[in-house]
């Protein structure tokens, strides 16, 4: 079974998705929270596989509690699907850097909404490459970032590991990454495995994030000429 926490301050809501997961014989609801204090103590408490969380939420909102819980030792088994109203939300993409493993509009037919939650658990990329990097190239364009530290934690992979870091920022599959570099795809899914752990980073899309951030990609200027 996979365990879900939802974290929504609207309990109507709460209940509407507690009714479309609890339908389906491989997921259940562990719990709910009202806030972001209240999701992380829950998190602590029910170990659940995925939290639907949130974006906005009185108190503490849902991008310092997916923070919290991405970096809470209770909680790392825990994967945060965020749930949002406008997909180029500068709010997700500050979730995203917070550690949340995708992100899905709060609309989103019942379907897709349990198809997410599976892919979080399973830990793969919810978020489609084109959309992530869209948002991620539009809100660096504004305000770059780079992350202080992350010279050092490069200089640790090898030529390989980082050209594999490349693929996987373009939102290469580990069948496609194995392709391009000409090795088996379970060498491939081992490299990617080194990637995530020498640069601390939770999945794909926190490795989408990392390569834009610090210059292993071009960030293309929102609304320029071809």
């Amino acid at each position: 079974m996979i365990g879900v926490l939802i974290a929504d301050d609207q309990a109507l809501v709460r209940r509407g998705f507690r009714l479309i997961i609890e339908i389906e014989p491989d997921l259940e609801v562990v719990g709910e929270a009202a806030d972001g204090d209240e999701a992380l103590a829950r998190c602590r408490e029910l170990h659940p596989d995925v939290v639907l969380m949130d974006v906005r939420m009185p108190n503490t909102d849902g991008i310092v509690a997916t923070r919290r819980i991405s970096a809470d030792r209770d909680c790392a088994a825990s994967r945060v699907l965020m749930l949002t109203t406008f997909d180029m939300d500068e709010y997700v993409y500050e979730a995203l850097q917070a550690g949340a493993s995708g992100f899905l509009l709060k609309d989103v037919r019942p379907e897709l909404l349990l198809a997410g939650i599976r892919a979080v658990h399973n830990v793969l990329s919810l978020s489609a490459p084109t959309v992530t990097q869209r948002m991620i190239q539009t809100f660096l364009a504004a305000s770059p970032s780079r992350d202080r530290e992350a010279g050092s934690r490069l200089r640790t992979l090898t030529d390989r590991e980082r050209e594999t870091l490349v693929l996987l920022a373009r939102g290469l599959t580990n069948s496609e990454i194995a392709a391009q570099l000409c090795v088996a795809e379970t060498t491939a899914k081992t490299h990617v495995g080194r990637v995530l752990m020498k640069l601390g980073l939770r999945d794909r899309v926190q490795a989408v994030i990392f390569a834009y951030e610090n210059g292993l990609l071009p960030i293309s200027r929102p609304n320029s000429a071809p």
